[in-house]
């Protein structure tokens, strides 16, 4: 962060110091939530927690440096006692995002965001000091918290932006207001919770309304292929650059296709040239992550051969997102097990299937979370797929979800032993050992909550004889 003094902190957040014999004592190291990160320099912020109450470790992140506590309560220690300790970070966050010379990019969207945020990191790092969000930390605390990181070097903040409901967005681009917004799509994770897809672009066009007017650099970067982020213009007084593979997407993608290791390779379309892309990463759906990236950089000043040359060498920073390693004795594990929703699960089979020609394939699948109503049909539509893939054999994990899984399967024609239904990580576990063979691709997903990447790390654990090559 930038250096503050305790006594501007407390000024920005609204707090009353306690303990700080000096107050302009400044914060030179990080801002932390967890107690085992706190360094000389730093300033922890003790949230109460349902298990665990940060202010119960104000003495401790002191004795290793601290300057103090951001906190709710008096802790004995120097600290800034606010009413609301989530707020105060929210409002130190925008203080600091308003001082910084960096052009912030916030993104959001259904599906690929996490994907998408690194890819543009890798490429605009190449370009200037890039600060980006840490895998997932996309929320109310992990976006001030990240966007706290930045220093005064920082050209380019990347932000990503979830929600969960109306109004969650807007939140976000108050904490951090964005000159750039990209929405990727519109789909169907969370639509239990919010009810229709119409209902999640109302959320996500969030992001654009937020913006400032063209006249002002403001920009909204939508995706032309899908319907309901590309109606988002009206929502905006930004430009809009669209991206796609619509002929009428000012970033585009020609020739697309995939290698014969099932890697998406395409000749990139910028209003500034072209430039031929072969990409590290799986599966076709990056096409699409990978033009919104060049898209942001793009408007930021690259070239089209500098963005093609960053998205050939760019490759996955957050775990277990298409996770490809290949064991000594060649069988290929795909761990994509950090999260799911009906989209993620259709793009991860069809990657699946170009990474599997020739070679036996196996789709080992959970439930996917907070669909509501549409559960049975998207579960049931997953299960098919993987036949329609020619996949060889389905492993369904689970209960109820996962049975509808391996019901799909069942009623578009896997009558045999294609597709199987186990109760839990361990009774896959148990099967794929006894049934993988040298040369076969495993891929695992589900949602996050299902902690399906257990069946992955067994896998490799049992080919780990001798040096296990991630690639």
């Amino acid at each position: 962060m930038i250096a503050l003094s305790l006594a501007e902190i407390a000024a920005v957040v609204g707090g009353q110091t306690y303990d700080i014999p000096d107050p302009s004592v400044e914060v030179t190291g990080p801002v932390v939530r967890d107690s085992r990160e706190a360094v000389p320099g730093s300033l922890f912020v003790a949230f109460a927690g349902e298990r665990v109450d940060g202010h119960a470790f104000a003495g401790d992140v002191v004795a290793a440096g601290a300057v103090a506590v951001l906190a709710a309560r008096p802790v004995g220690v120097p600290a800034i006692v606010v009413d609301d300790v989530q707020t105060a970070l929210g409002a130190l966050a925008r203080h600091v995002v308003a001082r910084l010379g960096a052009t912030l990019v916030a993104l959001t969207g259904s599906a690929g965001k996490t994907s998408t945020k690194d890819l543009i990191a890798q490429v605009l790092q190449r370009a200037a000091p890039t600060v980006w969000t840490p895998g997932s930390l996309n929320n109310e605390i992990g976006l001030p918290l990240t966007a706290l990181t930045a220093t005064a070097e920082t050209r380019f903040l990347v932000l990503e932006m979830g929600a969960r409901g109306i109004g969650h967005i807007r939140y976000l681009t108050g904490l951090t207001p964005p000159r750039i917004g990209l929405v990727l799509n519109v789909g169907t994770a969370h639509i239990g919770e919010f009810g229709g897809r119409e209902q999640i672009a109302e959320a996500k066009g969030e992001l654009v309304e937020a913006l400032p007017p063209a006249e002002e650099g403001g920009v909204a970067v939508l995706n032309a292929d899908d319907p309901l982020v590309r109606a988002m213009a009206a929502r905006t007084t930004a430009r809009v650059l669209l991206f796609g593979e619509s002929d009428e997407a000012d970033v585009r993608a020609e020739n697309v296709r995939l290698t014969d290791s099932g890697q998406p390779a395409f000749t990139l379309h910028t209003p500034s040239g072209c430039g031929d892309v072969t990409m590290r990463l799986y599966g076709e759906h990056h096409v699409s992550n990978a033009l919104a990236a060049a898209a942001v950089a793009h408007e930021l000043g690259m070239s089209a051969s500098e963005i093609a040359l960053a998205l050939s060498g760019a490759g996955s920073l957050s775990r277990w997102r298409m996770e490809v390693t290949e064991r000594p004795d060649g069988v290929t594990v795909v761990n994509d097990a950090y999260n799911a929703n009906p989209e993620s699960m259709r793009a991860a089979l069809r990657a699946l299937a170009a990474m599997g020609k020739g070679r036996r394939t196996w789709a080992v699948l959970g439930p996917m979370a907070e669909l509501g109503d549409e559960a049975l049909t998207e579960h049931d539509a997953v299960g098919r797929l993987a036949v329609r893939l020619n996949v060889s054999k389905l492993v369904a994990v689970g209960g109820r979800e996962a049975a509808w899984l391996q019901l799909g399967a069942y009623n578009e024609g896997s009558w045999g032993e294609e597709s199987v239904h186990v109760s839990d990580a361990q009774a896959a576990v148990d099967l794929l050992r006894s049934e993988v063979r040298p040369g076969d691709v495993v891929l695992v997903k589900a949602s996050r909550s299902v902690g399906l990447e257990s069946v992955a790390e067994a896998l490799l654990a049992t080919g780990a004889e001798g040096e296990v090559a991630a690639r």
